[in-house]
């Protein structure tokens, strides 16, 4: 289904700008990147869909697109995470590049490969396909080394424009360039001379001094405040977002702004800044080297990969938001649904702005291609009954939905939800919604039921026998049983579901028990 009208979503409205400030161009550039210094979180994902998500846009206006991401693991290792194995090992390798640091896990080359390989892993799952680009790579080739003489040669203007924002200035012998030092492999280093073509001097705190041609070594890199422009510039960068603390005035994106256009002699990239997540009560925003975190792979155990794609499509990268594992789970899959109702034309709304904006947040909340009609809808708070009914086996969750199941799109949504219920029940439900089924009524269940709760329990086995029932007809039924016994609905209640999981509350009970399956009601009952 292809929706042609005029589009208000905050993406369009992105990749229109990228078109008209960056002029007709046979592709578009598009960046997001971060140091691995910690655990790549839900928080820095934002970066990431982010610019997935105008390059979605840019695409549905037939414009080609190339998506960069780069992994800055040529940066220094500044801080063990908290998260971290083996932290004494770790701490040895501090002021070395985050490449040549150890995997304390001890299953990759690096301890930059290991959380690299890690995010990289679950992006295909919600329809992210950057080009990665490994920094240390490109420094330890060489290839930015006409990058680095131009920027050396105009340190005087970087200077002047860093200035402008330092409380204590940068003296005139200060040098854009950190190097490695090749004896002790940290950048505890200064650049004492500069030969104004490839060769610098350098002496670090370990004692050594050299010279290096960074032509031939590459073991000299820019520093942070004129490594991301010289980026832009490098790569021809259309459109790059960034976080809330790159943003402040005077902060990093003002400088590299100026120094790309004075020092690189090219023009920022059209900028979108992105707030913190949050995680529900925990307060605060996520820091890797705090570790307290929560991952991708996180929010792909409860929430299926076009919601997690729909939580960030539907909110402007500029406002805030928590991403929730408590029963706000159940209302953001409620609200996915509606938006799917709206988007092929289920349920009306009103406001045309409004219409047309579910109608691209949906679009853009795909994982690849919009399905072709209605897919199969499954109430997640139903099947988190489900799924514990079946104690989590989901080919049998699954079994249930044959009849409604007409697609591949509806089979796999039903697995995938089901696996998320079951997760979500794991791991985050509160004790009030979780609930087993009995295998037979036990002695003390049996001794905690009172007369009038058993003989309305034997009432009901009798009805269930001789009847067969919808669950608006067997909700009545419960009433009619309490009327005809004169006995308190609570009462009666409390009992059946003492009988079936052992709790006092449960499941809406007319649905629940048909649910469970008549069959295997009947045996608990009769047991009482």
């Amino acid at each position: 289904m292809e929706k042609k009208e005029e589009s208000f979503h905050w993406a369009d409205l992105v990749a229109e700008k990228v078109i008209r400030e960056r002029g007709k161009k046979a592709k578009y550039v598009c960046a997001a990147g971060i140091t691995p210094s910690g655990t790549v979180h839900i928080g820095n994902f934002r970066e990431i869909i982010t610019v997935d998500l105008v390059c979605r846009a840019l695409k549905n206006k037939k414009k080609k697109v190339r998506f960069i991401y780069s992994w800055d693991d040529y940066d220094r290792f500044r801080k063990v995470p908290a998260n971290m194995p083996k932290q004494d090992v770790l701490q040895k390798f501090l002021g070395k590049p985050t490449v040549d640091t150890p995997d304390t896990f001890g299953c990759h080359k690096s301890y930059a490969e290991h959380l690299e390989k890690e995010a990289e892993e679950y992006l295909p799952a919600v329809g992210i396909f950057p080009e990665f680009l490994y920094q240390s790579r490109k420094y330890m080739a060489c290839e930015y080394a006409d990058m680095i003489k131009h920027a050396m040669n105009r340190r005087e203007i970087a200077i002047e424009i860093l200035n402008k924002y330092r409380e204590e200035p940068l003296p005139k012998s200060w040098y854009p360039l950190s190097v490695f030092c090749e004896k002790c492999g940290t950048d505890n280093t200064n650049v004492l001379d500069y030969d104004g073509e490839y060769t610098v001097s350098y002496e670090c705190d370990c004692g050594f001094s050299d010279k290096v041609d960074f032509r031939k070594k590459g073991i000299a890199k820019l520093v942070w405040r004129l490594d991301w422009p010289m980026r832009w510039a490098y790569e021809k960068v259309d459109f790059e977002p960034g976080g809330k603390e790159h943003s402040t005035p005077g902060g990093s994106r003002t400088t590299a702004q100026e120094i790309v256009e004075q020092v690189f002699g090219e023009k920022a990239p059209v900028y979108q800044m992105y707030d913190y997540i949050i995680v529900k009560g925990q307060g605060g925003k996520m820091s890797s080297s705090l570790g307290n975190v929560i991952t991708l792979k996180d929010c792909l155990e409860v929430y299926e990969p076009e919601i997690v794609r729909y939580l960030f499509a539907g909110t402007r990268p500029n406002t805030e938001f928590a991403v929730s594992f408590d029963l706000d789970v159940i209302k953001i899959y409620e609200d996915y649904d509606k938006t799917e109702r709206i988007y092929f034309d289920e349920e009306l709304v009103e406001n045309k702005k409004k219409y047309l904006k579910e109608l691209r947040t949906y679009e853009l909340s795909q994982v690849s291609e919009v399905p072709d009609k209605m897919p199969l809808q499954v109430p997640f708070r139903h099947l988190t009954n489900l799924v514990q009914i079946h104690e989590g086996d989901i080919k049998n969750v699954i079994e249930g939905y044959k009849t409604f199941i007409k697609t591949d799109f509806d089979r796999k949504r039903v697995e995938t939800r089901a696996k998320c219920a079951w997760n979500w029940v794991s791991k985050y439900a509160p004790e009030d919604m979780k609930f087993k089924v009995h295998e037979k009524v036990s002695e003390v269940i049996k001794k905690e039921l009172n007369d009038d709760q058993k003989k309305a329990i034997r009432i009901l086995a009798e009805k269930l026998k001789k009847n067969k029932y919808d669950e608006g007809s067997l909700f009545e039924e419960f009433y009619s049983i309490c009327q005809g016994l004169k006995m308190d609905n609570k009462v009666f209640f409390k009992g059946v579901y003492l009988a079936l999981i052992g709790k006092e509350r449960g499941p809406k009970l007319a649905g629940f028990i048909l649910t469970i399956g008549v069959n295997k009601v009947l045996k608990l009952l009769e047991e009482v």
